[in-house]
């Protein structure tokens, strides 16, 4: 664990300068993601590093008071923009489903922290673990937007693992993972499944250097290990997912043979 934190305060430090910065900003919710990015930010970057809190009306009170919890622990600066104002707006509109204003309140909270990152002089750093990345369980150009993501290669179960080394409570680390997009919303029951099923699953898949989204060779490979419905469903989502995490596809005009439509 030592060399993997070295590994990630190297990381930030490097990635940082190399784009001409020193100061950086990200979001904390209080949920366990954040809450390891803010202890990395704060060794590498000290009073540089600066956490947002952006509750919404449906955020829950006790992740909020976790974030406040982290940022007097680590004595970093820190901001409170309550995002009620943006909701109210936004549900003006008819028939906004909880989804709908969850990923609505995703970009807004992005919106906020690159705002901030300008006038701060700052790049914003990312908190979406691997297995989200993979799954698409993400908003995009809300909390899968950033300029440099510390965690993004490892897997939620590594972060269980490895917010316990950095000494991060353990009423944080034991807290059901939430992206907190509105009230009684956890990962695990949305995704079907658990954490730890899921990551030792898309883990063997990259151990055997299968193509993850080559989906009927994995699933002709492993269907004697797993479940029909749990293939179907975790490759589904993988592959339908991709995008979120692609830079958008752009025409090279060079390479464009011209064809009639």
């Amino acid at each position: 664990m030592q060399n993997l934190k070295e590994s990630l305060l190297v990381f930030l430090g490097e990635e940082v300068m190399k784009r001409g910065f020193e100061k950086v900003v990200f979001g904390l919710s209080g949920g366990l993601d954040s809450a390891v990015v803010a202890y990395l930010c704060k060794e590498v970057f000290g009073e540089n590093a600066k956490a947002v809190l952006m509750p919404s009306s449906s955020s829950s009170k006790e992740n909020f008071e976790d974030a406040m919890w982290i940022v007097k622990k680590l004595q970093i600066p820190f901001e409170v923009i309550s995002i009620e104002g943006y909701e109210k707006v936004f549900s003006s509109h008819q028939r906004i489903s909880k989804e709908r204003m969850g990923n609505f309140c995703a970009r807004v909270r992005m919106m906020l922290l690159y705002d901030l990152a300008y006038q701060e002089k700052a790049l914003v750093i990312g908190t979406s673990n691997k297995s989200e990345r993979l799954l698409g369980y993400g908003t995009i150009y809300g909390d899968l937007a950033c300029a440099i993501n510390p965690i993004g290669d490892l897997f939620k179960t590594q972060i269980f693992a490895f917010a316990k080394f950095l000494g991060i409570p353990e009423k944080i680390v034991q807290k059901r993972p939430s992206a907190d997009l509105y009230e009684g919303q956890f990962d695990e029951d949305e995704l079907g499944y658990s954490y730890e099923e899921i990551d030792l699953f898309l883990y063997k898949i990259i151990q055997k250097g299968l193509d993850l989204y080559n989906p009927s060779l994995i699933f002709d490979m492993m269907k004697d290990e797993y479940c029909e419905i749990f293939l179907k469903e975790i490759l589904e989502r993988v592959c339908k997912n991709r995008f979120k995490t692609q830079q958008p596809e752009i025409l090279i005009l060079g390479d464009y043979k011209e064809r009639k439509v």
